[in-house]
Parts: structure tokens; C-alpha cells; sequence
């Protein structure tokens, strides 16, 4: 090769863009590095998530069997903010009360009911939204074995009644067979919770200036409906099943008519002045009397009653109730104590609860303080407390399996904050993260560079 040759090649060579193979293999290292650690980074982000939601995601249902050992809670409490919903997992089970009010955790939205529900066994609160001022026992109801909770449907643009499922978790809605009604709600259950008594509110005039209600009997399983009254007044009375569930008993103004399955109406009569149908447990266990509430001044006794002709039978021995503004039988125990709910008068309400006034406006939401649970046994010369709630929780239901056993726990609500809140707030940062670390990713690689760059300088200088 000549030197002229030569000195051309090298020319050429010279013109020839260097490759830098050192800085970009570097820098690919560089950038795999990156990927690597970003992607351990969103591999812990994930785990950590998928351990707080697995929990709620992945738990079994609780046995229904747990219901076995269901027993009144001595106290409850507010449900905490972030509470599961009774839909979410782990599924609560059955229910041993449920109760509704006007407490800030109790409501929702525009005045929306909180309808919280307590475990058979166990102090597991769940919540369910309701309509404005649900009140659990009147028109948001348990089912006697405490899986079911029957309540005015939200959402729907006709009235419907939603029950769910606290096993399963499912729901299903219950539309009104009744043509024109602008109101559906749960009356009552019955003994095999097969049948649900429903009370829909119809315009009684064009103007729609007055009203009246309608009582039906809906069986769930092929949703077959029995009318049972065509022009009910009961505001929210009670409606009360005999134990053998082929019987039911309810009021309509000062009256009480006793009907069957099929709507024939068995009896029907007046109740003495200040006398009131007693709750929905006021069929005596063996079927053969209703028992009613009697208002004496300030105090309420219980008294039983013929179901075929209305003659009084005299007063039970059981105590009086005083200093309340009205009690609801919820049933008897197996020795034959009566459980009641007592409404406690709200500091603000009017005081002359001694005086005439509606059923429905003694437990009014802005007459009842707050309510307890009561023991009235034979024989004894004062109520025992049994549960006590804290102010505003102005309603409550109790499963009649629970009154039936009169079994009782002592009880711990949850306080703090519930699951629900952990999790969106988990959630809730990882997406802030996941987009700050997205936006700044240029200058994330940059800090790691640069980091990864003085690191190695300061293993250089250490082994020299």
C-alpha cells in the first residue's frame, strides 16, 4: 500500500461518524436499569394494594350457621366512617339489630338514611343506604332469622322495596302492585320469611290533597300478592304475624283486624282509648291473645286482648315502662319475658308526652332521642336494660331469632375508621403517585443517573 493510499484511507476513516460504544452501552445498562427498579417499585405498590383489598375482595361468606349463637349486643354504636357496605366481603351473615337516626354517620347525602347493621354473634357493622328518615321496625325491617333487611328502595324512578341478602350479598328490588302509588315500604315479615307485607301510599283524591294506603302480602319466591287492605291508616303501625304465620293482625286508625294468608278478614275491632296494637311481636306465643300497649299518664303497661273479639283480659305482669314517649313489643323470650323497644324523648321535644297525641308522631324523628332495649319479666317490679344506644339513633329492629333465644353479649363497636376508607385512600395514592412519577419521569431518570454516577465514582476512589 502506498503512503498516498494510506493517507486517503485515513482521511475517509476521519470523516467516518465515531460510534460510542462504551457511552451507549451505559447508557442502555442506565436505562435498564431504571425499568428494573421502576418495575419493583410498581410490583410493591401492587402487593401492598392487593393486601389491603384482598381482605374486603377475597374473604369467604360468614356461615349462615354462625346465626347459631346470635345474641343481643349490650350497647352499639354509630358505624365509623369508611364502613363496609353490607354488600361488600366479607359478607356480615346474619344480623342481630339493625338501626336507623339522625347521628352524622347515620346519614348521607340530602338527608339520606344510614341503616346500620350488627352481626349475629359479633360486633361486624355493615351499613345500607336508605330513603330520608328510615326508621328500622317500622318501614325498614329484619327478617326473623336476621339475613334479610327489607327498606325503601333508593334510586329507582317508581317506588319500589329493596331487600338484601346478608349471606349472599345479593339484592333484589320488589316492585308495587299497586297502580298509582307514589310510596312502597316493608310492613313486616313473616314467621318463615317466605312473605313480606307491604304498605303503599295512593292518592285518594285528583289533587292528591289526601291519601291512602294499601296493605298487601307479597310471597318472594313466585311473587304472588294478596291484598289485605284497600284503605289502611295505619302510619306506620305495626303489623304482627301469629307464630303458625297463618294469621296476621294489624291496625287501621283506632282499629285492629285480624286476616289470614288470603286476605279473608277473621275479626275486627275497636281499641279502648290511649290502646295500642304492641309491636310486631304482640301475638302471645301460643296464638290464642295480642297483646296491646296501654299509655297511664307517663307510663305504658302491656295488657292482652281477645284476637276474635277485642275484650280486654287484663293487664300482664309484667312492669310498666315510665318517662318515654311510647314502647314497641319486638317478642318474647323462651321463659316468657317480653323484650321491648323503649323511645327515649328528645331534650328539644315536646315534653307533654303524658298527653293524647299519634303513634306516628311519638316516633317522629324529632321526638325521639334515642332508644333502649328493655326486659320486662313476670313478675318483676322494674324494666332491665338490655341495650342501650347513643343519642340520635332513633329506631331500631332486633331478629326475632335473637328475641326468641334471649341470649345477650357484651358488646365493643368499632371505632376509628373502617375499611373502606383505607382502601381509597391507598388507592388514592398510588394514582397520585403513579402520575407524579409519570410527569417528572424525566427528571427521575436524571436524580437516578446522576446518583448511579456518584456512586461510582465513589467506588473508584475507594480502591484507589
Amino acid at each position: 500500500m502506498t503512503a498516498r493510499l494510506r493517507e486517503s484511507l485515513h482521511t475517509a476513516a476521519a470523516d467516518v461518524p465515531v460510534y460510542p460504544v462504551y457511552d451507549r452501552a451505559l447508557a442502555t445498562a442506565r436505562r435498564s436499569r431504571r425499568r428494573t427498579r421502576l418495575a419493583a417499585v410498581a410490583a410493591l405498590v401492587l402487593v401492598a394494594l392487593v393486601g389491603a383489598v384482598l381482605p374486603l375482595a377475597g374473604a369467604p361468606a360468614v356461615d349462615p350457621a354462625a346465626g347459631a349463637e346470635a345474641a343481643l349486643p349490650d350497647r352499639v354504636g354509630v358505624p365509623p366512617f369508611g364502613s363496609l357496605h353490607a354488600t361488600d366481603r366479607p359478607r356480615p351473615g346474619p344480623a342481630s339489630v339493625i338501626f336507623t337516626g339522625q347521628a352524622p354517620r347515620l346519614m348521607y347525602g340530602n338527608e339520606g338514611s344510614i341503616i346500620a347493621v350488627v352481626g349475629a354473634d359479633a360486633d361486624r357493622y355493615r351499613i345500607i343506604k336508605g330513603e330520608i328518615e328510615a326508621q328500622a321496625g317500622e318501614d325498614t325491617v329484619l327478617s326473623p332469622d336476621g339475613r334479610r333487611v327489607a327498606f325503601r328502595s333508593v334510586g329507582y324512578t317508581r317506588p319500589r322495596v329493596e331487600i338484601v341478602d346478608l349471606v349472599t350479598g345479593r339484592s333484589r328490588t320488589v316492585a308495587s302492585g299497586v297502580s298509582g302509588t307514589v310510596m312502597v315500604e316493608p310492613a313486616g315479615w313473616s314467621p318463615d320469611g317466605r312473605a313480606l307485607v307491604v304498605r303503599d301510599t295512593v292518592p285518594a283524591n285528583p289533587e292528591r290533597s289526601a291519601y291512602r294506603q294499601v296493605l298487601s302480602i307479597i310471597w318472594l319466591d313466585d311473587d304472588r300478592r294478596t291484598r289485605l287492605a284497600d284503605d289502611y291508616e295505619g302510619n306506620g303501625s305495626p303489623v304482627a304475624f301469629a307464630p303458625d304465620g297463618a294469621r296476621l293482625a294489624f291496625q287501621t286508625g283506632r282499629t285492629v283486624s285480624v286476616a289470614d294468608l288470603d286476605g279473608r278478614r277473621l275479626s275486627s275491632f275497636t281499641l279502648a282509648p290511649e290502646t295500642e296494637l304492641a309491636g310486631k311481636g304482640a301475638w302471645s306465643t301460643d296464638g290464642q291473645t295480642l297483646t296491646v300497649t296501654r299509655r297511664d299518664g307517663s307510663s305504658w303497661s302491656l295488657r292482652r286482648i281477645d284476637p276474635a273479639t277485642g275484650r280486654d283480659l287484663g293487664a300482664m305482669d309484667t312492669p310498666a315502662v315510665s318517662g318515654v314517649t311510647a314502647i314497641r313489643l319486638l317478642g318474647w323470650t323462651v321463659d316468657g319475658s317480653a323484650r321491648v323497644v323503649a323511645y327515649q324523648p328528645a331534650p328539644h321535644a315536646p315534653a307533654a308526652f303524658d298527653a293524647p297525641l299519634e303513634m306516628d308522631q311519638r316516633l317522629a324523628y324529632g321526638n325521639v332521642g334515642t332508644v333502649r332495649v328493655l326486659a320486662l319479666a313476670r313478675g318483676a317490679n322494674d324494666p332491665t336494660t338490655l341495650l342501650t344506644a347513643p343519642k340520635d339513633v332513633v329506631a331500631i329492629d332486633v331478629s326475632d331469632d335473637v328475641i326468641r333465644s334471649g341470649r345477650t353479649r357484651d358488646a365493643s363497636p368499632p371505632h376509628g375508621v373502617g375499611p373502606r376508607f383505607w382502601v381509597w385512600t391507598i388507592l388514592i395514592t398510588v394514582l397520585v403517585t403513579g402520575i407524579a412519577a409519570y410527569r417528572c419521569r424525566e427528571g427521575l431518570a436524571l436524580w437516578l443517573d446522576n446518583r448511579h454516577v456518584r456512586r461510582a465514582r465513589g467506588q473508584g476512589e475507594g480502591s484507589s
